[in-house]
């Protein structure tokens, strides 16, 4: 048989299958990194990255997902179809092998797929198993094939139930709220960002996503299609939409280096802070690994070349640190790997040696053609190169300073932080609450054992917008670094933080629930995003809610926390109780505020996570950068549901 046949002949032999599915649903986090919100949001990964699977093979280019009015979802692709035919090994349709061996697809089949995605290929089988109901309906040689599952387990054979002129795949799913008991129900802007993400990194592809709870006033369902002609040049425009380039073009490459599919988007701005996202067949790996390492190899080696070269470094007095050049970086890098190897089950570091070498030459070739083809650019990089180095030198004083103040370093805490007497960090948590009014009463109100206070001075610094030494000068940062105890800068990496020394394991952003609350919350978490992000990685950020109202009558009382809740609460007692709004913390008394806002038994913590790096680095750039339009828009979109955890 041919190559080219037997690369095209997709049958049940293409199918081989690995023994385990019953261990899925005794330890699920195994296989899907947790059974909490960003675990039930890996179900519809795994399901629509067999779709991209069949893209990437070229086998598809449209895919469906929609969020069904029952909290169940449908991904539909316009692929081949699984096959339905005889598996020799198992003795039924290679489909119920697909959707009820772990492991069992072909993707273990190279002669199926050069490269996939999926996590470490337990795929669909897995989002089978966790799921209380399933349904697979494959379109393929002018046929319509149907099986149904529950838990992972087949309720009938597979059997044909009609003729067609489509092809490809549907599989429908309900999670198993036994699995998923935190909640079961799906975050439309959460999977809106993954399809918009998987878009740009495989462009060509179309990618409808529906939500069909919602309807609007048309009677439509919420909708959004995604689709991208140029790929990372057009993810790049849509990062640093809220930024100004100071190069006129998206640096771009995108072709095979040593049998490698390397893609490489790029474009430096104004600010002053470092943003590299990186895939590899489409997982995001936000812990990097050797791909990232050949980027930054590539990027440093090509730039200091040229920057020698133009002389432009001559009379600097120090040396230029690889940091130096991804100052006002944006860059995305995507490699396609036929037998990637990850550190962790979870998929979060590229390990393959032999990728460093085609990135680093593929990114050093990309840079010097655009370089020598773009001399006005090429020096205003470089400017902002020794810009940067002269800040980072300013900044490790600065730096220095803040170190010498930490508890370990003998400069003792802050004099507004009152500390706990508990000494375990795990035990300990720390506020962060908006001035010294609603310190006090904080201070009053707090469980000294285990509960600190450390009070902010008015709006704290837009770090957004600051050079680096200008944000570690800046008093309440200082405050906020000694008071939690933790160093930044190592030798390996001088913006790496240091979580050894961490104080409290709860950090709570705790500020009035208006406006000017919402802006000095959201100051502090770009702050948390920009210099201490494994602070939050790690889930030791929290945001406090603090009550909108008091409904009393007589010696009834509730407090609510929207106007929903201030209604019910007041047509409970009659219609006719007292309602008072809260302007701010300070309106409350200290056992009114212990007890809506910081009882462990009573109080509503939100903690903040990060589901998508590139997500975030463009909600924070927008929010806190120049440009009103696109900030007043957010706004108005999330004014009733607005929530940061990004």
């Amino acid at each position: 048989m041919s190559e080219e046949i037997k690369k095209n002949n997709y049958s049940a032999d293409s199918i081989q299958a690995l023994e385990g599915m019953e261990h899925v649903r005794m330890r699920p986090s195994m296989y899907i990194g947790d059974v909490g919100v960003r675990g039930l949001h890996h179900l519809v990964y795994e399901v629509v990255d067999n779709s991209i699977d069949e893209a990437m093979g070229g086998h598809c280019d449209t895919i469906s997902v929609a969020i069904n009015e029952d909290g169940s979802v449908t991904v539909e692709d316009n692929g081949r179809g699984i096959p339905v035919d005889l598996h020799k090994k198992e003795g039924v349709s290679a489909l119920e092998v697909v959707m009820t061996k772990i492991g069992a697809g072909g993707k273990f089949d190279k002669d199926s797929y050069k490269v996939s995605g999926g996590l470490h290929g337990v795929g669909v089988s897995v989002v089978n198993a966790l799921s209380v109901h399933m349904k697979s309906t494959v379109f393929r040689e002018g046929k319509i094939y149907e099986q149904e599952y529950e838990r992972g387990k087949a309720l009938y054979p597979v059997k044909q139930i009609g003729e067609t002129e489509k092809r490809g795949t549907r599989q429908t799913f309900f999670p198993d709220d036994t699995i998923f008991q935190q909640t079961t129900e799906f975050s439309y802007d959460t999977l809106s960002a993954r399809m918009r993400e998987l878009s740009f990194l495989n462009k060509g592809i179309t990618i409808t996503f529906t939500d069909k709870r919602e309807v609007d006033e048309k009677g439509e369902f919420k909708s959004e299609v995604f689709h991208s002609d140029e790929g990372l040049k057009e993810y790049i425009r849509y990062l640093d939409g809220n930024r100004e380039p100071i190069i006129s073009h998206v640096i771009s490459m995108d072709h095979e280096k040593g049998e490698i599919p390397v893609e490489v988007a790029l474009i430096y701005n104004t600010s002053y802070t470092e943003n590299i996202f990186s895939y590899v067949n489409n997982i995001n790996t936000h812990e990097g690994g050797t791909h990232l390492q050949g980027f930054r190899s590539g990027l440093t080696r090509t730039l200091k070349k040229y920057a020698d070269a133009s002389g432009m470094l001559d009379k600097l007095k120090f040396e230029i640190s690889g940091d130096d050049f991804r100052e006002g970086l944006t860059a995305i890098i995507s490699v396609k790997v036929a037998e990637p190897q990850f550190e962790g089950q979870t998929k979060t570091k590229l390990g393959n040696r032999e990728v460093v070498s085609p990135v680093s030459q593929a990114v050093g070739e990309m840079l010097e053609n655009y370089l020598e083809e773009n001399p006005n650019d090429a020096k205003v990089i470089i400017q902002k190169v020794i810009l940067a180095a002269q800040a980072r030198h300013a900044a490790k004083k600065a730096r220095e300073m803040v170190q010498r103040k930490t508890v370990m370093g003998g400069g003792g805490l802050p004099g507004k932080l009152s500390d706990c007497s508990e000494q375990d960090p795990a035990r300990c948590e720390v506020y962060l609450v908006e001035g010294d009014s609603a310190g006090g009463t904080a201070k009053q109100g707090r469980d000294r054992n285990f509960q600190a206070i450390l009070p902010l001075r008015g709006k704290i610094l837009n770090v957004e917008k600051a050079m680096h030494h200008k944000v570690f000068e800046n008093e309440e940062i200082r405050n906020i670094f000694t008071a939690l105890g933790v160093t930044v800068g190592t030798a390996e990496d001088s913006k790496a933080l240091n979580l050894e020394k961490l104080r409290y394991h709860k950090v709570i952003i705790m500020c009035d629930a208006d406006v000017d609350g919402s802006h000095i919350s959201t100051l502090i978490l770009t702050f948390f995003f920009r210099f201490m992000k494994e602070l939050i990685e790690e889930g030791h950020v929290y945001i406090a809610a603090p009550p909108l109202y008091l409904v009393k009558k007589g010696n009834k009382k509730e407090y609510a926390w929207n106007d929903v809740q201030r209604d019910q609460a007041n047509e409970r007692m009659g219609g006719s109780a007292n309602i008072q709004r809260y302007k701010g913390l300070g309106e409350m008394n200290a056992e009114q505020l212990w007890e809506t806002t910081m009882d462990p038994n009573f109080r509503t913590l939100r903690q903040v996570n990060i589901d998508s790096l590139a997500e975030a680095d463009q909600v924070f750039s927008m929010l806190m950068g120049d440009e009103v339009p696109p900030r007043r828009e957010f706004i108005e979109k999330n004014a009733v549901y607005a929530n940061i955890d990004a």
